[in-house]
């Protein structure tokens, strides 16, 4: 299945919003500390609402320990890419990783990266918030693998 992972994240809000984006679609979603903030911070609570107990978190204390548990291949959404996701195919087996707010992934992760995908945008605009990028990947690479939630809510 794939998995979303937030690179040393800075603000609780959006990693609040990626629990709740990751329940909502039974993606697990990896966290490679430290964190800008505390875990149990009060904006990182609000923004994940009460989805942070049906959510699959995984919290690694550092790159390496990351490094050393990822199951598949390293798929960074990065302004530094030239190809396109929605050119891309995804496999069950991806870790679809979103750098830190304020900086990115260092050059080290990006050159070990196993495909670096970009979201096109308009010329002179740098980027878009890593809860939306992530959730735009995600949602085709769901659509890729025919891997959509099924249930009753369609909300």
């Amino acid at each position: 299945m794939v998995r979303l992972v937030l690179f040393e994240p800075d603000i609780p809000q959006n990693a609040g919003s990626l629990i709740r984006l990751t329940a909502c679609l039974g993606l697990p979603l990896e966290v490679v500390e430290p964190c800008g903030f505390l875990w149990d911070d009060r904006r990182l609570r609000r923004a994940g609402l009460d989805y942070h107990d049906l959510a699959q978190v995984t919290r690694h204390a550092s790159w390496r320990a990351f490094r050393e548990a990822r199951p598949g291949r390293l798929v960074l959404l990065t302004t530094r890419a030239r190809q396109a996701y929605c050119d891309f195919a995804f496999a069950p087996e991806d870790m679809i990783m979103v750098g830190r707010e304020s900086a990115g992934v260092p050059d080290e992760i990006h050159a070990l990266a196993d495909a670096r995908l970009c979201i096109p945008m308009r010329p002179g605009l740098r980027s878009l918030n890593v809860a939306i990028a992530a959730a735009m990947v995600a949602g085709e690479a769901i659509r890729q693998l025919d891997s959509f939630p099924r249930g009753d809510s369609h909300g």
